[in-house]
C-alpha cells in the first residue's frame, strides 16, 4: 500500500506531520508492506531567495505583524515541534525558494533515498537555519544521504527534474490539495494537516482494510478538525 505525501520543505507543520505518521507506522503491524512517496509542493513558487533575511523578518513584513507578534507565533510552533522530538530554530530560518531542493528530492527518490533526503532537507531548513536554495548546501546534504556528488551537481546546474516537481504540483491541484502536509493513503483516504495521532492511527487502519479487500473508491478526506498546515495563500497555522 502506498502513502503519498504532498509537502514543502519550508513548512514547519510538514516535519511535525512526518513524525506523526512515523509514530503511527511504528505501531502498525503491516509496516513492511507500506511504501512512502514524497510529493513536491511549493507554498510560494515565486519567492525570491534572500539569505540575508530571516523567516521572522519575512513573516513580519509580508503579514503585517509586529516582530513581537511574529516571535510569539513562531515560538508556539516551536513548542508544538518539541512534542514530536523536533528542535526548530524558526527565528533564524533563511528565506529561500524551495524548488531546487525539491529537484534534489526528486533525484533522491529515483535512487531510493527519498525519505532520507526529505528528512535532511527539513532539518537543514527548520532546525539548522541553512539556505536550502544554495547549491553548495544542497550538494553537501545530498552527499550526506549517499548521493553521488557529481550527479548532484549535474542535476542542480541544469533543469533536470523540474518536470517531476511540476507534475506533483499539477496532481495536487487535481485532487484539491490547498495546504500541506497532505497525506493520501492508497488514493482512497486522506489526512489534511498535522492532525492528532489517533487520526493517523485510524486512517492507516481504514486504508489498510480497504487495500486488503482491493476495493475501488474515490478519495475520502478523514473527518475531523482540520490539522495544522501551511496553505498556498501563505498562511501557516
Amino acid at each position: 500500500m502506498k502513502i503519498e505525501i504532498w509537502s514543502d520543505i519550508v513548512c514547519p507543520f510538514c516535519f511535525i506531520g512526518k513524525r506523526k505518521l512515523e509514530k503511527s507506522l511504528q505501531k502498525f503491524g503491516n509496516r513492511d508492506a507500506v511504501e512512502i512517496e514524497w510529493k513536491s509542493f511549493l507554498l510560494n513558487p515565486d519567492l525570491q531567495t534572500d539569505p540575508s533575511a530571516t523567516s521572522l523578518e519575512h513573516l513580519s513584513k509580508t503579514k503585517g505583524w509586529s516582530l513581537e507578534q511574529t516571535l510569539q507565533i513562531t515560538t508556539q510552533v516551536e513548542e508544538m515541534a518539541k512534542l514530536e522530538g523536533l528542535e526548530y530554530n524558526l527565528q533564524n530560518a533563511r528565506v529561500a525558494n524551495s524548488k531546487n531542493a525539491h529537484r534534489l528530492l526528486q533525484f533522491a527518490k529515483v535512487h531510493g533515498k527519498g525519505d532520507a533526503m526529505k528528512e535532511r532537507l527539513l532539518k537543514a531548513h527548520l532546525s539548522e537555519s541553512r539556505n536550502i536554495d544554495y547549491f553548495e548546501t544542497l550538494i553537501s546534504l545530498g552527499k550526506e544521504v549517499g548521493l553521488d556528488e557529481e550527479n548532484i551537481k549535474s542535476i542542480l546546474y541544469s533543469k533536470e527534474f523540474e518536470n517531476a516537481v511540476d507534475q506533483d504540483m499539477y496532481e495536487a491541484h487535481l485532487i484539491g490539495v490547498r495546504g500541506v502536509p497532505f497525506f493520501v493513503f492508497d488514493r482512497k483516504f486522506a489526512i489534511s494537516g498535522a492532525q492528532a495521532d489517533e487520526v493517523f492511527d485510524r486512517t492507516l487502519e481504514q486504508a489498510w482494510n480497504e487495500f486488503s479487500l482491493s476495493k475501488e473508491g474515490s478519495l475520502k478526506v478523514t473527518e475531523g478538525e482540520e490539522g495544522e498546515s501551511c496553505t498556498d495563500d501563505g498562511n501557516c497555522g
